[in-house]
Parts: C-alpha cells; sequence; structure tokens
C-alpha cells in the first residue's frame, strides 16, 4: 500500500502535519501549502502510516489495524482502506498531498549584498526602564545618546546606494525610544524623500514608538507623512504596568493608552499584514502573563484592530523568563485566542491577531522562505555612532559588527559576516530540516538562536515550538472562516475536504 502512494522514500512526519486542533483533523501539506479537512477515519489512517513509518515497517492494512488496536480505535475494513488510499492518491496526483519534497535550493546572492532595508537607532535611550528590553533600557551596553543629523543622512544614503537596481527601500526609526529625537526624525524623512526621488527610488518610513510622546502634533505629522508605525502596548493595566515602568517605577498605562486609542481613529484602515501604510500595536508576554490572550482581547475591547503579541526572549535567571510547564499554558492561550477570534468576525467585532495570518497560495518565493528577515545582508541596522549590525537585536555586539557608515568603503559589509547569515537558512540547522514548519519559521530569529545557542545555526527550541502552535492555530482559523463564509477575500485557496 506504500508503493501505491508512491512514498518509498518520503517521510510522512517531515512532509505532512496532521492534527486535531479545535473539532478539526487537519493536514497540511509542507512541500505545496495546500491544507485538507480530514474525517476522523482518515486522520487516524495517516497519522497510523506515520506510525508504521517512523517504525520502519511496512504499510498494510494489516499494519493499519495493528497500531488501531494499540491506540484503542476500532479496526476497518480492508475495502474502507482502499476507499481512503484511492482518495489519497487522487490528491497525490493532483499535487496537494504527499507532494514532491522541495529540492534543497542554496540560494545564490550577488556577490555584493544589496541592502533594501535599515533600522536607523536614532535614540539609545528611552524614558520607560521596561524590564524585559534586550536594549538595556536603550542603551544597548553603550552610553546614552542620540544620532546627529550627520549620521542619519549617512544611513539615508547607504540604503539608497546599496539597494541597487532596487526603486523601494525602507527604513525604520527605532531606538530606545526614536521620539525622543523626533527633530532628527522629521529632518531625516524630508531628506528621505528628496534624496530617493532624485535617484527615482522611493523610501517607505516606519517608526517604532513606546508611544509616551506620541502626541497630537506628533501623530499628525505621522499620518501627513503617511509613516508606519508600531505602538507597545502589553495589554491589560497590570501586566503593563509590571513590565513597562518609567524610570521612577510609575506605571505608563494611563499615559500611552489613551494616546493609542487617539491615534489609530486616525488611521481606521491598516494592513494585517504590515504593508502599505500601517499600525501595529505590539505587546510582549511573559511568565507572568500565560493567559496573555486576555491581553490580546484587552486590546481588541479598546477599539484596536491589529494586534501582535510577542513572547519574551529572556535568560533562565529573570524572574519573568518562561519556565518549565508554561508551554502548555501558552498553547491553551493561542487555542482559546483563535477561537475568540471567530467568535468575534461572526459577531462583526473583528481584530487582526498578526501571527494567526497565513497566505494560503505558499507567500513568498521559496528561496525568501528559507533563511526569512535578511539580516545581515539584505537588512542592517546603525547606531547613533553609524556602526552596521545584522540587525536592531545585534547593536552592540562586536563580534557580528559589519562596518561603519564612516569607513573609507562604508558598502563593503564584513565578509564573514555577511557569510554566515546567508549561509544560515533551514538546510543549515538540521533541526530545521526535519520540521514540517520549516518554510513558515524560516529558522527561527537569528537573535533569538544565538542568545539561546550561541550558534546561528541552531534554533532556539521553545521559539520553534511557539511557531509551531501559531501555525497550527492559523490554519485552524482559515478553515473556520471557509465554513462559516467569514472573511473569504482573505483566503488565497479552497481547502480540499477527504471524504471517506
Amino acid at each position: 500500500m506504500l508503493n501505491l502512494l508512491g512514498l518509498k522514500r518520503y517521510r510522512i512526519k517531515t512532509n505532512v502535519h496532521s492534527y486535531l486542533q479545535g473539532d478539526l483533523f487537519i493536514a497540511h501539506d509542507v512541500n505545496s501549502g495546500s491544507l485538507h479537512l480530514l474525517d476522523e477515519r482518515t486522520f487516524n489512517v495517516l497519522k497510523a502510516c506515520e506510525d508504521l513509518q517512523e517504525r520502519e515497517e511496512k504499510i498494510t492494512p494489516e499494519g493499519i489495524n495493528r497500531v488501531f488496536r494499540q491506540t484503542g480505535k476500532p479496526a476497518l475494513a480492508e475495502e474502507e482502506l482502499a476507499e481512503i488510499f484511492a482518495e489519497m492518491e487522487d490528491l497525490r496526483q493532483e499535487g496537494t498531498l504527499f507532494s514532491e519534497e522541495a529540492a534543497v535550493i542554496i540560494p545564490n546572492y550577488p556577490e555584493k549584498p544589496i541592502v533594501k532595508a535599515i533600522c536607523l537607532h536614532v535614540a539609545h535611550d528611552c524614558n520607560l526602564r521596561c524590564k524585559y528590553c534586550f536594549a538595556g533600557t536603550g542603551t544597548f551596553g553603550g552610553g546614552r545618546m542620540l544620532m546627529d543629523l550627520e549620521t542619519g543622512k549617512k544611513g539615508i544614503d547607504f540604503v539608497l546606494a546599496s539597494s541597487g537596481h532596487r526603486s523601494h527601500c525602507e527604513v525604520d526609526f527605532f531606538g530606545g525610544e526614536p521620539l525622543l529625537n523626533f527633530g532628527v526624525v522629521k529632518a531625516l524623512v524630508e531628506y528621505g524623500r528628496k534624496t530617493a526621488a532624485a535617484l527615482d527610488k522611493t523610501i517607505k518610513f516606519t517608526l517604532t514608538t513606546n508611544v509616551v510622546l506620541l502626541n497630537e502634533e506628533i501623530q499628525n505629522y505621522l499620518e501627513q507623512e503617511e509613516i508606519s508605525v508600531v505602538l507597545s502596548l502589553d495589554g491589560r493595566p497590570e501586566v503593563h504596568d509590571r513590565m513597562r515602568p518609567y524610570a521612577d517605577g510609575r506605571g505608563s498605562y494611563a499615559k500611552v493608552t489613551p494616546l493609542i486609542q487617539q491615534f489609530i481613529t486616525k488611521r481606521p484602515e491598516s494592513s494585517p499584514y504590515a504593508i502599505g501604510t500601517y499600525y501595529y500595536v505590539r505587546g510582549t508576554y511573559t511568565h507572568f502573563n500565560l493567559d496573555f490572550d486576555r491581553d490580546v482581547l484587552h486590546m481588541a475591547d479598546l477599539g484596536i484592530k491589529q494586534i501582535s503579541m510577542e513572547p519574551v526572549v529572556a535568560g533562565p535567571a529573570d524572574a519573568y523568563a518562561f519556565q518549565d510547564g508554561d508551554l502548555e499554558k501558552i498553547r491553551a492561550a493561542y487555542d482559546r485566542l483563535g477561537e475568540e477570534l471567530l467568535i468575534r468576525r461572526a459577531q462583526d467585532r473583528d481584530f487582526n491577531f498578526f501571527h494567526f495570518n497565513v497566505a494560503l497560495d505558499q507567500g513568498p518565493c521559496l528561496i525568501k522562505r528559507l533563511s526569512g528577515c535578511g539580516a545581515g545582508h539584505e537588512y542592517v541596522a546603525i547606531s547613533p555612532e553609524g556602526d552596521l549590525y545584522p540587525c536592531h537585536q545585534f547593536v552592540g555586539q562586536e563580534a557580528y559588527k559589519l562596518g561603519s557608515l564612516y569607513d573609507e568603503h562604508p558598502h563593503q559589509l564584513k565578509a564573514e559576516v555577511v557569510k554566515d547569515f546567508r549561509s544560515a537558512n533551514v538546510y543549515a540547522k538540521s533541526t530545521c530540516r526535519e520540521c514540517w514548519a520549516r518554510f513558515a519559521c524560516s529558522g527561527g530569529c537569528h537573535a533569538a538562536n544565538v542568545a539561546f545557542t550561541q550558534k546561528l545555526t541552531e534554533v532556539y527550541a521553545l521559539g520553534c515550538e511557539l511557531q509551531k502552535k501559531r501555525l497550527e492555530v492559523a490554519f485552524y482559523v482559515k478553515i473556520k472562516e471557509i465554513q462559516q463564509n467569514i472573511n473569504l477575500s482573505a483566503v488565497a485557496s479552497p481547502v480540499p475536504e477527504v471524504r471517506c
């Protein structure tokens, strides 16, 4: 029966992920990106095939029923099994189930990196003292300082020159708190628009802020200039204030929440996929709020429609770091959040949760999905002094410094660092090669991997588990939307149903 499916050298566990989410039995074909809604019998047969294959036993009717007996499931007649396998074979023939495993592709990058985006650290200072801040309360391990206009202009010149043939570039104003240096931000936006236009290019600007200084004048400026904005809020008052206080210990929730609400009324239309001119309200959850789904819903109840909630990345000595036993509680929170999202969409109280966004048409090409963000060769961060790093989370780490805007040849990034980041794709990571989520996760965050394993090519295990859980719920939400005829325009392809 295995040969009938053409699976002689095909590992099901690596290439077809089947799971139960809510009341649905789902199979995700990794290489085609297809989703299948299964009935329980088909799901059990698929799992039994996977089990037999992992034991290196032949897939036969007898073997499948033996697995069923061992797991307390009723046996199936040979005719029933033949019918199920016939439908599976039809799907294999059409390329949506047991699809051919993608060939190992080594990305062919240009010798000279084409940098399309930069993160300008216009402020290594902050007016908050967030306890989980990877930037050391804004200083990134150095002194408190602001970027001067000359360095900022050099950064703009760098990305315009390093982007080569690309007509679109991106600049993110970051910190610390970039609004502490708002005058320079405004001057750089003006300079960037004029300089880019002279080269027949455009720059998309983004600003990430803790919101404390986001008064109406600045809000209006961001709207006028069509600058995308990422705003920070962790959720409920007690959760936010615990982790995001002022230097004197006072909580910041009461200050930032009305400013967020004021700003989002100026931008009612915003892309759920963070493209175009958008806003996102981004939170961080920790060991202290494993019920972070309540924080997401709190934000939705405030009228916030675009929400992201990220897991904290912290060392074991930090009280807020995740602990043994937290993972199941986190998974349960994602489960609850998926169900509540569906309920609210059915009631026309929709909101968007960033990590539940999936493109069923496969999204970016395979090469893009092998290594994710392009840090270290397509994207760089620039410190206030003009030093270049692979991304904002590597700033201040000398081992990963790529160069400086003040070098004689600033566009010649440090070759060995570029090579290391270009090589850190899913095929270079043994864990990823066997993982069903490899083309969605792209091997995880480089900075998180280094923080926990000290290597670019070894994955942060907890981050991997959270990514897989988010994908499972995201697929489930998409299928439920199709079933309930909700938001069909956001679904790129139908979900086949196996009826056996």
